[in-house]
C-alpha cells in the first residue's frame, strides 16, 4: 500500500474534464478506513488540495454520499449519522435506534467524546431536545454506553429479572416500560440470553412478542434493536439491510449507513444472515434496487 500512489490515482481520475467514477471506487474499495485516512492527509500534503473537498464537488447524489462515509472516520461518521438524524427536519428515529443498540460501550464513548467535540454540546442534550417520554429515556440510558459487558450470568437472578419483565408487561392490565428499560439496557449479553429464555418458559411466548403486544412506536422499535442485536446482530443488520430496499422506493439513508459503517466488521456475517433469513444474497438484493455507480461501490462494500 502506498498512501502516494492512491492519493496521484485519485487525482488523476478527477483532473481535467469529467471524472473517472471507476478509478475512484476502485482505489477507495481496496483500502481500509484507516488507509483511506492516510490518503486523505497525503494527498493534502503532496498536491495541495482537500481530498474531501475535491470528491464533493466532483461526484453527486447517493454515490458520493458512499464515498464520502468511507473517507470518515469510523466514530465520526457514527456521530455524524447521529447529529443528522436530530437536527434535520424531523427526526430519523431508527438512526438514533440503530447506533445507539448495536456499538459497544468504547464504541459509544468515543462516539460521545467526539460529539461534544464537535458540536460543542454532548449527544445527550440533542436526545433530550430532540425526543420525547419513554424513548428519550430509553436513548439516553443507551447513550451513557454502561451495559455491562461481562460475561458472567446469575441463574437465580436471570429468573428474577424474567419473572419481573413478565410482571411488568403479560401479567398486568397496562405496562411498566420502565422495568423492561432497566434490564434490558444494562444487563450483560449471556445474561439476558439466559433471561429470554426464562422468560419464554414463563410467559409462553418470545419476549419480542411481548414487547410488540405490549409496546408501541419508537419505544417498541427501540426495544425491539436492544433484543435483536443481543441475540444476533449480524441478522439485525441484515434485517435493517433488507426492509432498507424491499418493496416500493429505497431508504438509502439506512442501506447507506450499513454497508459503510459495517463494511470492515461484519459484512461477512450480515451476509450469511441475510441469506439464511431471505433465501437471495444481499449481493443480489442491492443489484436489483440500485443502479449507476452507486450501485458498483455498494456491491464492492458487499463484496462476494
Amino acid at each position: 500500500f502506498s498512501a502516494e500512489q492512491e492519493a496521484h490515482a485519485l487525482r488523476k481520475a478527477m483532473k481535467g474534464l469529467g471524472t473517472d467514477e471507476d478509478a475512484i471506487i476502485e482505489v477507495l474499495t481496496k483500502l481500509n478506513v484507516s488507509q483511506r485516512q492516510q490518503v486523505l492527509i497525503t494527498y493534502k500534503s503532496s498536491i495541495g488540495r482537500d481530498l474531501i473537498d475535491d470528491l464533493k464537488s466532483e461526484l453527486s447524489g447517493n454515490f458520493e454520499r458512499v464515498i464520502i462515509g468511507m473517507m470518515t472516520p469510523t466514530t465520526m461518521y457514527d456521530v455524524h449519522e447521529l447529529r443528522r438524524a436530530m437536527k434535520g427536519a424531523g427526526t430519523d428515529e431508527g438512526c438514533l435506534i440503530e447506533i445507539l443498540a448495536s456499538r459497544t460501550n468504547e464504541e459509544i464513548r468515543r462516539i460521545n467524546e467526539n460529539y461534544k467535540c464537535q458540536y460543542g454540546c454532548t449527544l445527550e442534550e440533542d436526545i433530550v431536545s430532540d425526543t420525547s417520554s419513554l424513548f428519550r429515556r430509553v436513548l439516553v440510558s443507551l447513550a451513557t454506553g454502561n451495559r455491562d459487558e461481562g460475561t458472567y450470568v446469575d441463574d437465580a437472578l436471570a429468573q428474577q429479572d424474567a419473572q419481573c419483565l413478565y410482571e411488568a408487561g403479560e401479567k398486568k392490565w397496562g405496562t411498566d416500560e420502565v422495568q423492561f428499560m432497566a434490564i434490558l439496557c444494562t444487563r450483560n449479553r449471556y445474561h439476558l440470553l439466559r433471561v429470554f429464555d426464562a422468560y419464554r418458559g414463563i410467559a409462553n411466548k418470545d419476549i419480542t412478542d411481548s414487547i410488540k403486544s405490549e409496546m408501541s412506536g419508537d419505544l417498541e422499535d427501540a426495544l425491539l434493536a436492544v433484543v435483536k442485536c443481543v441475540r444476533n446482530k449480524p441478522a439485525y443488520f441484515a434485517e435493517r439491510l433488507y426492509k432498507s430496499m424491499k418493496g416500493l422506493g429505497t431508504d438509502d439513508n439506512t442501506l447507506i449507513r450499513v454497508m459503510v459503517s459495517r463494511s470492515e466488521i461484519d459484512m461477512l456475517d450480515i451476509r450469511r444472515e441475510f441469506l439464511t433469513m431471505y433465501g437471495k444474497s444481499l449481493y443480489s438484493f442491492i443489484k436489483g434496487d440500485c443502479s449507476g455507480d452507486y450501485r458498483k461501490v455498494l456491491l464492492r462494500l458487499c463484496g462476494g
